[in-house]
């Protein structure tokens, strides 16, 4: 139909009428109208994309279809009056009964446009953006009824263009967003099931060893939604922002007038030669908006990555927290480069400030600076990962937490050993489970003397076989090593599959052991003195 109404005002055109001009302007902006109320007529249709997508009630997109009727049906005659001011201005001026059509048809409107104003604030959850929109375009009528009444009839029919446009902009501008709301629910989803999809996978491949799975680091589902929510409206604001001001820009001075308001002068250089500019009031309010948003940016970056990008790539957690973090910094340094230069601050005025950070980095900066670099470093080669059991130094235990300066690894006394990066680049490092979390571990036991080696090594072995952790290829073996000085000293070699369950649960199970003395029923020990005491009550027992 937009294209119909088009091809028709082009035909007119081409006849060479004496209203060929203003019919094509019309059928230019009756296109516009169709385009926009038939589009928000299709998606409002009984079980149409407001219903199924956009979770409106039925009942509720009822009352919207009859009143984006009622209020098209009266904005048709303003539209074509709009064109006319355009078009032939010096016609409007003894135009008597054309203005009180126009009066008659903005009273119309104002009594059409006030109920669904009424309804919004009546609607407990309406939002305060939507409802101070609402309020603004149903005021509108009745200040352009007064400009009539007191003769501004071309005034009122400009304004009365750009109204209209206004409202063709709020309702695409709607349609825009619950589009972009339902898109981000379905990331959501997405996000959620790829998660939960990743966890029941971890817990198939953990299963064997009974250990409680360590994730890596995830932004919260909920800070997610959160996070893209409020960037998605930051967005969807500057986008509203920008076609308003593209709408009104030939009727707004107020801006251009900022820039006649000097604050302070400064000396830059333009060719070489030194020039004097000035900070006008235009330039601070924009360094303001400019820190507003990359401030914006830096809080709800992540989410919106993780929703809409992140998401749809098959890519580690750590490497998603590297990319968003550098991404964090570097907003952060062209937000300040934007509003340093903004307030007449260059790079020339800062490079006194970047000579004292070399010599700080050259001193008491360069472990900071280390440690940083460090940790960029290990989140994306990714030498040790969450969940990996690690040894550095005198330090062993597993990685809890990968931050930017320092490794927070959590050892088997469960305390909390906070070790700078620069340590896991530098130092001998031992990953434990880096590519294989298969590890041996040996059990060193002391018999006393005259005691029965080979009943001895037929314990151990039982004991090993029964435990539920221990693998069975390559199998447990026993082996006499040493003439202690008091005992002789077996060895038990063991072998796990997780080297964190070898570490921390190692030989500690429920599961009942069978003595080939006698059935001895018991749980195997945590520590390596309590298998030695079940061992010797075993040896102990009648055959």
């Amino acid at each position: 139909m937009v294209l119909l109404i088009l091809a028709i005002g082009l035909i007119l055109l081409t006849m060479q009428l004496n209203i060929s001009g203003l019919l094509w302007a019309y059928s230019k902006k009756l296109a516009m109208f169709w385009l926009v109320f038939g589009l928000c007529w299709k998606v409002l249709e009984k079980n149409g994309v407001a219903v199924n997508h956009f979770n409106m009630p039925a009942q509720l997109t009822s009352h919207w279809r009859r009143q984006i009727v009622r209020v098209s049906l009266a904005l048709l005659p303003l539209n074509f009056w709009s064109v006319i001011s355009e078009l032939s201005p010096l016609n409007l001026m003894d135009d008597v009964l054309g203005q009180l059509v126009i009066f008659f048809n903005l009273l119309l409107i104002a009594v059409l446009v006030w109920p669904m104003c009424r309804e919004s604030w009546r609607d407990k959850e309406s939002h305060s953006l939507r409802l101070l929109t609402i309020t603004v375009l149903s005021i509108v009528p009745v200040a352009l009824m007064v400009l009539t009444a007191t003769g501004y009839f071309y005034t009122t029919l400009r304004l009365a263009g750009r109204w209209i446009e206004t409202v063709y902009l709020v309702m695409i501008w709607n349609l825009l967003y619950q589009t972009v709301l339902r898109g981000l629910s379905v990331a959501a989803r997405r996000i959620a099931w790829r998660r939960a999809l990743a966890r029941r996978q971890h817990l198939v491949k953990e299963g064997a060893e009974g250990a409680e799975p360590q994730e890596e680091p995830t932004i919260a589902l909920e800070q997610v939604n959160q996070q893209t929510l409020r960037i998605t409206m930051l967005v969807m604001v500057a986008l509203f922002a920008v076609m308003f001001w593209a709408i009104w820009s030939d009727l707004i001075t107020v801006f251009a007038y900022l820039d006649s308001i000097t604050l302070w002068h400064y000396n830059g250089t333009e060719a070489g030669a030194s020039v004097v500019r000035s900070v006008t009031m235009g330039s601070l309010l924009f360094a303001i908006v400019a820190s507003m948003v990359a401030w914006a940016l830096i809080r709800n970056l992540p989410g919106l990555l993780e929703a809409l990008v992140l998401s749809r790539l098959n890519m580690r957690q750590g490497t998603s927290y590297a990319i968003t973090t550098i991404l964090n910094y570097a907003i952060i340094a062209i937000g300040a480069m934007t509003v340093f230069g903004a307030l007449g601050v260059s790079w020339d005025k800062l490079q006194w400030l970047a000579a004292a950070l070399s010599v700080g980095l050259g001193f008491g900066l360069q472990e900071i600076f280390g440690n940083f670099v460090s940790g960029l470093i290990i989140l994306f080669e990714r030498p040790v990962r969450i969940g990996d059991t690690v040894t550095i130094g005198t330090f062993s235990g597993t990685v809890s937490k990968i931050r930017i300066r320092a490794t927070t690894i959590t050892d088997f006394d469960r305390k909390e050993v906070i070790i700078p990066n620069k340590a896991f680049v530098t130092e001998r490092l031992i990953n434990w489970s880096l590519s294989d979390t298969v590890t041996r571990v040996v059990i060193r036991l002391g018999v006393a003397y005259g005691s029965d080696l080979d009943k001895v090594k037929e314990v151990l072995l039982k004991a090993a076989h029964d435990h539920p952790k221990v693998m069975q290829e390559p199998a447990p073996a026993v082996f006499f090593t040493t003439f202690g000085p008091v005992p002789w000293i077996m060895n038990c070699v063991c072998m796990f599959e997780n080297c964190a369950i070898a570490a921390t649960r190692w030989m500690s199970s429920t599961a009942p052991s069978t003595a080939c003395a006698g059935r001895m029923t018991s749980t195997l020990p945590l520590t390596s003195w309590k298998f030695i005491c079940a061992m010797k009550k075993a040896m102990k027992s009648p055959k």
